[in-house]
């Protein structure tokens, strides 16, 4: 290596600029005058999107690419072999081919050319112009396979198998047995990445130790100043040896605050790290409440024209634990309010979209939650992203759930998906912990050791975590704590709550045994068609237990779960979300958000100041009416008559909440309009209403945009609500109407079972195509006025 020239630019705080003349930097808009370069701007290397024109058919098992006949379906990405009824009780399972044509351009003759899967399901073989060109095994993680060998001048032709079969070495067990669906496709994106010889390497295909690709880290942090060091591994493929300057560029709501530019030679077939650390004066640090992104830009030049520039958001953040293992972050004791989240979606299963991960991710923030653990296996890097943005700390996860296989292949590919996702997702502000262990699963101490172990090798100073002690951080499910609790000496987490515990007696390992079920009514699991008594139960359980989460040492609890799903070894909805599977709330999902401090605001989520009626207001109503509110007192009114004013409950099930619920005693139902007040300081700050409905005779729509609208040119999946209203348009929470649904325009109607309201609404889910012009969607019903909605 020649360290020939070292330039590092650090320019004051946030607030002001110095100038500085970072030779690679590109002129820029949002950059000072002073940053300009005579070097050529275009990059050399390039991503190009690889979702569009792909062709799709289900095959036998023994199909060679070169023998596939027959008819192809087209298709674009993310893509689901199948789309499942609402309630999955026979999810489809077996061999799926993809295939994709497209042109080498004479420039590539001089360049590598890599494919990244970001997600295959389950294993993939990948094959070009019929020659193998690789394989993977595990449908959760990207893999990148270097194309540049096979590809030939013109036409190429990309072919991929797939197999979503039950596998003993990925787990985590056969379908037919497990809480879930993992459902099939290339679900994820596909890019094709064209670099210039002289590269920034890709982290997924280098496999390197604590490197490979862009690898940042924070050695300080403080209020005062932080170190962002930036851990860069470049290769050169040239078969002569390279000069090449490479720059960290940080910047923060558009202005550059430090960079640092070095020079280096790199011997031909080599690659090498290269660390640079930026310093930043007063930085912005990234926490739940406050989720201060910044923009590091790595600049790769040679020969003066710009080969690479990627572009990354970090935060600048420090988890940390005290002597009596509580959480600090940046140094403030924190206790992280949180749930548990599978990805799928009604239909399409896996198969959503960045902007539909981004809507849950709002969802969850909007509920009054803080964190997420991704249970039971890596969630996508769009919802990662969404995370970092929104300020959600996430608990990231190897796929596992109630299965060991002792096969040293099953160990190793457990090992290695540990690895890949460190890899993947170690620049995320948002990750606290690795949960590189099987969850609920018996596990050989030695292979506790190896996993823990992995993380702390991959990321020196982050943090383990699992079921069974041997990691760093000590996860366990308020059903176990109940049958064998221990005051744990080490950080601890209350993974799972506010279901099992309601549903079943025991609190083991076979949860598809269903032992000793308790009465319906009592559970957690109730629809959103269950009525206002079940859920009103729903949310006193959820009540009870995160009100009895703070009597143990934890640092975080995460509800199950937020959204309904379904399971493979059940032809159910599993119904303990405080959303539906369509994404719509329940009661409980008002209790968690009044948790939520009142003076906490933020624009991009539902927050501030909230009050909530949990009622439907019909004649079998509950007349001991419960209101969810951050507020000091609520006053509540029937037909504008004030019932009370009063303060908070105060009871056993309430001693340890931020905000417990109000109580109203309203004696005898009337029908009319209940009102309810929040007041703080004297002034109502919020307030919310529910009517006695008459029959429903129309319809009204509302399309779901939680933070953002719907996308074209994506495969984009949009919730459109159909709720029935009386004359008045007051809501009616009839259930079980059945309604008709047509669109109009380059969109699809995804609905595979008839669409019927629950507590008054029904739920469509559309697929956005490439334009929305004269896009519509009408609903009707017997007897009700149709509705149109236009995009």
């Amino acid at each position: 290596m020649i360290n020939a020239i070292r330039l590092t630019c650090i320019l004051g705080g946030l607030w002001t600029l110095t100038a500085c003349q970072p030779a690679d930097q590109p002129e820029s808009s949002s950059s000072p005058a002073v940053l300009q370069t005579t070097e050529k701007q275009q990059p050399v290397s390039q991503t190009i999107g690889f979702n569009k024109a792909w062709q799709f058919k289900k095959s036998k098992d023994d199909v060679l690419p070169e023998d596939i006949k027959g008819d192809w379906e087209n298709v674009s990405l993310p893509h689901t072999p199948q789309l499942e009824p609402e309630v999955v009780n026979d999810q489809w399972q077996g061999t799926a081919w993809y295939q994709k044509s497209f042109n080498m351009p004479e420039d590539w003759t001089d360049k590598e050319v890599l494919i990244r899967f970001e997600a295959a399901m389950n294993s993939a073989q990948i094959w070009l112009n019929n020659e193998k060109v690789g394989e993977h095994l595990g449908g959760y993680l990207p893999f990148t396979l270097d194309l540049t060998p096979f590809l030939t001048p013109g036409e190429n032709l990309l072919r991929v198998k797939l197999d979503n079969r039950d596998n003993p070495v990925t787990g985590p067990k056969p379908l037919h047995l497990l809480d879930f669906n993992t459902y099939g496709g290339l679900y994820r994106d596909v890019n094709l990445l064209v670099k210039d010889k002289l590269m920034i390497t890709d982290e997924m295909l280098a496999q390197e130790v604590a490197g490979g690709g862009v690898f940042v880290t924070y050695p300080r942090v403080s209020e005062d100043e932080a170190l962002v060091n930036v851990k860069t591994q470049i290769a050169n493929h040239y078969n002569e040896a390279k000069t090449f300057r490479l720059t960290q560029s940080l910047s923060f709501n558009g202005k550059t605050l430090a960079t640092e530019t070095e020079s280096y030679q790199l011997s031909a077939g080599s690659d090498k790290h290269f660390e640079q650390t930026l310093s930043v004066n007063a930085p912005a640090l990234w926490s739940p409440d406050s989720p201060s992104l910044y923009t590091l830009t790595t600049t790769l030049s040679r020969e003066g024209q710009v080969t690479e520039t990627q572009t990354r958001k970090i935060g600048i953040r420090e988890f940390a634990f005290n002597d009596k293992h509580e959480l600090l972050i940046n140094g403030k004791k924190t206790f992280l309010r949180g749930v548990n989240r599978h990805q799928e979606y009604p239909f399409t299963g896996y198969a959503t979209s960045a902007q539909a991960d981004y809507r849950d991710a709002v969802k969850i923030k909007s509920a009054g939650f803080d964190y997420v653990r991704l249970s039971h296996y890596p969630h996508s890097q769009a919802f990662m992203e969404a995370a970092d943005e929104l300020g959600l700390v996430l608990l990231d996860a190897v796929l596992g759930w109630q299965y060991y296989n002792s096969d040293p292949a099953f160990e190793a590919h457990i090992v290695q998906s540990c690895e890949d996702l460190i890899r993947r997702d170690r620049n995320y502000a948002s990750v606290i912990a690795w949960e590189c262990s099987l969850n609920e699963s018996d596990m050989p101490d030695a292979f506790i050791a190896t996993l823990s172990d992995t993380v702390h090798r991959h990321f020196p100073g982050a943090f383990s975590a699992g079921w069974e002690y041997g990691y760093d951080i000590f996860v366990q499910a308020r059903q176990h704590r109940l049958q064998h609790y221990e005051t744990p000496g080490q950080p601890y987490i209350v993974s799972e709550y506010g279901d099992w515990e309601y549903y079943a007696q025991n609190a083991g390992l076979n949860q598809d045994s269903w032992q000793n079920l308790k009465e319906d009514e009592r559970t957690s699991r109730q629809l959103l068609n269950s009525g206002e008594q079940r859920l009103l139960q729903q949310a006193l359980n959820l009540q009870e237990a995160h009100n009895d989460n703070f009597t143990v040492p934890a640092f975080a609890d995460g509800y199950w779960v937020m959204f309904d799903y379904n399971r493979g070894y059940s032809d159910d909805i599993e119904s303990s979300g405080i959303m539906s599977i369509y994404r719509q709330p329940k009661y409980s999902y008002y209790f968690y958000r009044s948790q939520r401090d009142a003076d906490q605001l933020d624009a991009r989520y539902d927050s501030g100041p909230m009050v909530y009626v949990a009622s439907d207001w019909q004649p079998d109503s509950s007349t001991q009416v419960r209101v969810f509110s951050n507020a000091q007192e609520v006053a509540l009114y029937l037909n504008d008559k004030l019932v009370a004013k009063q303060q908070p409950d105060n009871t056993p099930l309430t001693a340890h909440l931020a905000h417990p619920p109000f109580t109203f005693d309203v004696g005898q139902f009337e029908a009319g309009t209940l009102r309810a007040e929040a007041i703080i300081d004297n002034a109502v700050v919020a307030d919310h209403s529910v009517t006695t409905a008459l029959n429903a005779t129309g319809i009204r729509l509302n399309i779901d945009e939680s933070g953002v609208a719907p996308a074209t040119g994506v495969n984009d999946k949009v919730f459109v609500y159909a709720q029935l209203v009386d004359d008045k348009g007051n809501p009616v929470f009839a259930n079980n109407i059945t309604l008709s649904a047509t669109v109009e325009g380059d969109i699809k109607l995804l609905n595979q079972s008839p669409v019927v309201t629950a507590r008054g609404e029904g739920a469509l889910l559309l697929e956005i195509g490439d334009t929305l012009k004269g896009a519509t969607v009408t609903v009707s019903g017997k007897n009700l006025k149709p509705a149109t909605l236009t995009f």
